[in-house]
């Protein structure tokens, strides 16, 4: 089992292959598609983020309202597409991990692969469990899109497999043999 902490650094990104397991540790920042609109015109604009981008890892969730007692509510991975307008922006200036579910588009990967990114894929479906590995939560930025805001999250043995690594190869492209 491969441990991941952000910052990552290019010797993180390398040596993971397509379907590695992986457990991400530490600092997370968790966005959906309407704070990766914001982050980009915000980046157009000359506008600093709340977080430097280098070397972070982003999680795709909207998370369900905290119950008592707990950090988060159901924190469950979102379809990863619904980024893909964003992320190569995004990955050229710095983001070096996705975390989501689904497959991502050929300009994505085609980002991926030339500034050194990956995709983890986590479980859909599985919010409760996810949530339990999230230990505190923090609205950076954006709080008017809800759950949907810019959030800082502490993971501890967050599991994902690694879906597409920095050279393309990707568990969803299942007629490579991959």
């Amino acid at each position: 089992m491969i441990v991941l902490r952000a910052p990552l650094m290019g010797e993180d990104i390398y040596r993971l292959k397509s379907g590695d397991q992986v457990m991400v540790e530490g600092t997370v920042y968790a966005a959906r598609d309407a704070a990766h609109k914001n982050m980009v015109n915000a980046i157009e604009q000359g506008l600093s983020l709340p977080f430097d981008l280098e070397g972070q890892i982003i999680y795709y969730v909207g998370p369900c309202p905290a119950p008592p007692g707990k950090v988060i509510g159901s924190a469950g991975p979102t379809t990863s597409g619904r980024m893909d307008a964003y992320t190569p922006f995004l990955i050229e200036r710095g983001l070096k991990a996705m975390i989501g579910k689904g497959d991502r588009s050929s300009e994505v990967i085609a980002a991926m692969k030339k500034y050194g990114a990956v995709y983890l894929a986590t479980v859909g479906g599985a919010g409760a469990y996810l949530a339990e590995r999230i230990k505190k939560v923090e609205t950076i930025a954006y709080p008017e899109l809800g759950p949907e805001a810019l959030l800082k999250l502490e993971l501890r043995q967050f599991p994902c497999i690694v879906a597409i690594d920095c050279q393309g190869h990707n568990i969803y492209d299942i007629s490579k043999g991959i």
